[in-house]
């Protein structure tokens, strides 16, 4: 008598280019969106802040010494958001495509859950690790950007389901 399990079988597929770039724009616009409710909306803070410290990255420090809205500022900080969404994406497109063509059409669950768990490392990068590069990031610490960062890694997840082509390589 034979066992069988119906496990799928594990498939190489390499990732969808395009449709990992396009997640990370997407999913860039949904944590813009929601870190810009959540300082605006929910804790007060000025609404700016966080596009102030992603300036600097390539500014320097001195771009945190304004609060308000600049154009020079809010577009440079946009540049370098929709950069590194676009980099994340593809990272997230590259590691979970095997998984998606594995488990077909049903997979848009697990690739939520690969989308969440990768927010939470992508937030421990940004806010620990980039932190020794960049200090200011260790002061935007905290639940509201822990969340922002699940929502960006299962928003990116989806999107890239989404539009994957899962005919790429059948």
């Amino acid at each position: 008598m034979e066992l069988h399990l119906h496990l799928p079988h594990w498939r190489d597929h390499r990732a969808d280019w395009v449709a990992a770039a396009v997640s990370g724009l997407a999913a860039g616009a949904v944590l813009m969106l929601v870190e810009l409710f959540w300082a605006a909306a929910v804790s007060g803070d000025r609404p700016w802040r966080t596009s102030h410290a992603i300036a600097a990255i390539v500014l320097g420090p001195g771009a945190l010494q304004s609060a308000g809205f600049g154009l020079g500022v809010v577009s440079l900080a946009l540049a370098v958001h929709y950069l590194l969404g676009v980099v994340f994406g593809l990272v997230l497109g590259w590691v979970i495509a095997p998984f998606l063509a594995t488990w077909g059409d049903e997979s848009w669950s697990l690739g939520a859950l690969f989308g969440t768990l990768f927010g939470a490392v992508l937030y421990l990068l940004n806010f620990y690790g980039m932190a020794q590069i960049f200090p200011w990031f260790a002061a935007l610490r905290g639940a509201p950007a822990f969340v922002a960062h699940l929502i960006f890694g299962a928003s990116a997840a989806l999107i890239y389901w989404k539009l994957e082509r899962r005919s790429m390589d059948q």
